[in-house]
């Protein structure tokens, strides 16, 4: 049953909220940084702003997962690092609007590449911990479940990333980045008030032992590897490959990006019934059948011309991407100690970021 009683869904779609203004964070970062550093003529700072990008989301998400384990067992809860981030975010995000409305002289401008500096620290701070918080909200058992959800609104929102970008260009910067903030701060807030307000516990009790040794979280990074590097294939190298074959099918004259955008919402579509079937069979067991026909899949779809057979490859992909999107972050939840939960999910999502990471900076 996909509304199962078991799960807290209040606070489920809280997190769905923050959930989907981070992505939406990200559309706008990834859209309105090239431009903001060509109009500030500081074009020379790109491949340094991308390394320093790779270097962060390596490095905060297990650096914030440490401190939210640390709030949990002196405060009884993760909500602080949360909180901290999300304000920090929401600052940053309006710093940049005013900064951008006031039209600064040029001797401030050097504040342009700090700011978005501080930006990625802000969104990884608390990107990880309140995620991680999924793992309040559902029994293990149901924990796909829940992933299904945040993965359809992250699908559904990267397939409509055009509009949103044309959307994003017509609001214009300043008004971006205020509503960027306004909407991570309200998300975050409503987030942190449907837990307060709660009988979710989430304490650690005292004396408690970590009862998973250090290469549980080794295989907790390898899986978010495992992940990032399908998720970085398929943003970064599809839609290359596949849009000079698809282009003229059906007299539809759609690029790459447009057909991955058709390949996303597929798969989120295919997440709620792939959850059930998840549940049912194991979280090992799926993530070991997505992961091996994912990488199969890609690897037949980059040597493969036939248009009949690129769509069939495609939709299989996208019923084995949705395998791995559920069962991954569940997995590193379950695998996870009960004294370093927040830890495993910075450690997980270091994994995630790193291809797409080595890939933009090769790519640059």
């Amino acid at each position: 049953m996909i509304f199962s009683k078991d799960i807290k869904w209040k606070q489920l779609w809280s997190l769905v909220a923050l959930h989907a203004s981070i992505i939406i964070g990200w559309i706008a970062y990834y859209n309105y940084q090239p431009k903001l550093l060509a109009q500030y003529n500081y074009q020379d700072y790109g491949f340094f702003l991308v390394i320093a990008q790779a270097i962060i989301l390596f490095i905060t998400p297990p650096v914030a997962g440490w401190l939210g384990d640390r709030y949990r067992k002196r405060s009884g809860h993760r909500l602080p690092i949360i909180a901290m981030g999300i304000s920090f975010a929401a600052m940053i995000f309006m710093t940049v609007a005013f900064t951008l409305i006031i039209n600064p002289p040029e001797a401030f401008l050097f504040l342009l590449p700090v700011l978005i500096i501080l930006w990625l620290i802000s969104m990884s701070i608390f990107t990880s911990p309140a995620l991680s918080t999924s793992e309040l909200f559902a029994p293990s058992g149901k924990l796909p479940t829940v992933v299904a959800i945040l993965s359809i609104v992250s699908g559904l929102l990267y397939s409509i990333e055009p509009i949103i970008v044309d959307i994003i260009d017509f609001w214009g910067a300043p008004f971006t980045f205020f509503a960027g903030g306004a909407l991570v701060f309200v998300s975050g807030y409503y987030l942190r008030n449907s837990i307060t307000n709660s009988t979710i516990t989430d304490t650690v009790p005292e004396n408690t032992v970590d009862d998973s040794g250090i290469m549980s979280y080794v295989r907790i990074f390898f899986v978010g590897l495992a992940f990032g590097l399908v998720t970085a294939v398929i943003f970064n190298i599809l839609p290359d490959k596949i849009g000079d074959k698809f282009t003229n099918l059906l007299n539809l004259g759609w690029q790459g990006k447009a057909w991955v955008s058709v390949f996303l919402a597929l798969s989120a579509i295919l997440c709620i019934p792939i959850s059930a079937w998840v549940e049912k069979t194991g979280l090992q067991k799926s993530l070991r059948i997505g992961l091996i026909f994912s990488l199969l899949l890609i690897s037949t779809i980059l040597s493969t011309s036939n248009t009949s057979t690129l769509l069939i490859l495609l939709f299989m992909f996208a019923a084995a991407y949705s395998v791995l999107s559920v069962s991954a972050l569940p997995m590193a939840l379950t695998r996870s100690g009960l004294t370093h939960k927040v830890l495993a999910i910075g450690i997980f999502f270091s994994g995630v970021e790193l291809p797409n990471s080595i890939i933009d900076a090769l790519m640059y």
